[in-house]
């Protein structure tokens, strides 16, 4: 006998007397300091021990949600397009890994980073994420100290122009809190607000989460008490928030510019100090398509990429106004060198950055895939930008110049996430395969596939503070609720067991 999963409960109301509109409840955000020896992580350089748990309030959906068909064959109730809890940390004083650090190699194929001390080069020049003592961006560099190339920097078009107050971070216009946009359902900051933010040093940390329609400014620092209260919590009303970002060239102690995407396919702009937001492809305007990631530009001040489910990368500047966009050419005929493969296509520049229209958004458009693509990272050096669609592919572009130079297929289904290792060399990425994959750039194809997850894996990061010329560390989480470490040594690596043409990089289609 088939038993059908039981309806999902309703959102609480609270009537209040006279037939009022009823009040809304939302639940509350809470922390658990936990303890044991299962909430402890033995490593070789010693043991990590979990010191917060922090559970973060889903909101109910609002009366007048759009639902969607639950892409669940078995479920019964309609449900909102999300992509659950995504997190960014911010703080001020972060101390920069540094590009390699020395340590004597014993010849072990094993890293000794266990018994070393990571010590920051005095010497070191500044990153892309670092700021000036006045709050105003420096000059992007890559590892080597020389200038790396900044996207659009050759278009004139694109190049800020001084304002009245100079050199000044420009703000948004619009108070969020006294918004009265039908976009958005309720605002609620703490009621401390102004104090808990002076008061906040600037070792402490903030985080931003989105989960569902909901946005919240938290304070976890180590010392503050109230780590359950958000600083600020944002509802929406349709739209529910998939992604959002930092821009690091920007950050300071008075300033944070964060960009959120919406399922609706709204870009938000929310200076955090402030309170002030601008809303960006407003009602769909250029592209209708939700936002799956978006991230700011290394080096850019106003320039960030999103990524829509329609497999189009856009570039916007927060400063510029939209119009309705068309594509400026005709695609050209697209040359499939892999009978077997239709749906694979190279880049298809629809609006190139160097175009003479750069009067509104969109700053340049790029047609990847007809597939969701589901992430993107930028490498180190701010050159090439690695792509993971819902299809299996991970594409390498050089977006500096708008093309697709590497193509690589998964060993099954679709990549979920990518990242770079710190300096360059290696692309993890993680996905339906249950399986880590390492990639290498210089060779040009797959290095080893990594096993130990039980489902799919949903994240992947290396650790800049244990990795070396020769030794790396990474982590990957996965949706068997496991986070892992793994360390490998570039003389371990080799080509897999089961090496096939597919493990290659594929041939690029010609345009």
């Amino acid at each position: 006998m088939f038993v059908p999963p039981p309806q999902p409960r309703p959102p609480q109301h609270v009537y209040v007397p006279g037939g009022m509109t009823p009040i809304l409840l939302d639940t509350s955000n809470t922390v658990g300091h936990p303890s044991g020896p299962e909430f402890q992580l033995a490593v070789g350089e010693g043991i990590y021990c979990l010191q917060d748990d922090v559970h973060l309030a889903t909101p109910p959906p609002h009366p007048s949600e759009h639902t969607n068909a639950n892409p669940n064959p078995l479920a019964t109730a309609l449900t909102p397009p999300t992509t659950g809890v995504k997190l960014s940390l911010s703080c001020s004083n972060t101390r920069k890994p540094p590009h390699f650090y020395n340590i004597a190699n014993s010849g072990s194929t094993r890293s000794n980073l266990a018994n070393s001390v990571i010590r920051e080069s005095e010497k070191e020049s500044r990153s892309s994420h670092e700021t000036s003592s006045d709050g105003l961006a420096t000059h992007l560099t890559s590892a080597s100290g020389v200038k790396t190339p900044i996207f659009g920097e050759d278009n004139a078009l694109l190049t800020p122009t001084p304002g009245k107050d100079g050199a000044k971070r420009k703000k948004p216009k619009t108070s969020i809190v006294k918004s009265n946009s039908s976009f958005i359902s309720r605002v609620m900051p703490h009621e401390a607000m102004t104090k808990r933010v002076q008061e906040h040093t600037i070792e402490g940390l903030f985080v931003f989460a989105n989960i569902n329609r909901a946005f919240q400014w938290l304070d976890l620092s180590p010392r503050n008490e109230m780590k359950a209260q958000h600083v600020i919590k944002i509802l929406f009303t349709k739209a529910h928030m998939l992604c959002h970002d930092i821009n690091p060239f920007t950050k300071g102690p008075n300033h944070l510019d964060v960009i959120m995407g919406a399922s609706t396919a709204d870009i938000m702009w929310f200076e955090a100090f402030s309170q002030k937001y601008a809303r960006i492809n407003k009602n769909a305007l250029i592209n209708p398509s939700p936002i799956h990631q978006i991230k700011w530009l290394p080096g850019s001040e106003n320039l960030f990429l999103a990524a829509h489910m329609d497999g189009t990368l856009i570039v916007y500047d927060k400063e510029r106004d939209d119009a309705a966009f068309v594509p400026e050419e005709k695609p050209p005929h697209i040359n499939h060198s892999r009978g077997s493969d239709k749906d694979h296509r190279p880049l298809l520049v629809n609006k190139s950055v160097n175009s003479r229209n750069q009067k509104s958004n969109p700053v340049a458009s790029w047609k990847l895939s007809n597939h969701r693509i589901n992430d993107f990272a930028f490498s180190p050096d701010s050159r090439h930008l690695a792509v993971v669609t819902e299809d299996g592919y991970l594409h390498i572009i050089d977006y500096l110049v708008e093309q697709l130079t590497d193509i690589y297929q998964s060993y099954y289904g679709a990549f979920l996430c990518v990242c770079w290792s710190p300096d360059g060399k290696y692309i993890l990425t993680g996905g339906q395969d249950d399986l880590v994959s390492i990639w290498s750039l210089t060779e040009r194809r797959l290095v080893a596939r990594c096993p130990g997850h039980h489902s799919w894996i949903s994240s992947v990061a290396f650790d800049p503070w244990r990795c070396d010329d020769r030794n790396y560390r990474f982590g990957s989480v996965g949706e068997d609720r496991r986070l892992l470490l793994w360390d490998f040594n570039a003389a371990m690596l080799h080509r897999p067991k089961a090496a096939s043409a597919s493990n290659d990089c594929l041939p690029v289609p010609e345009r």
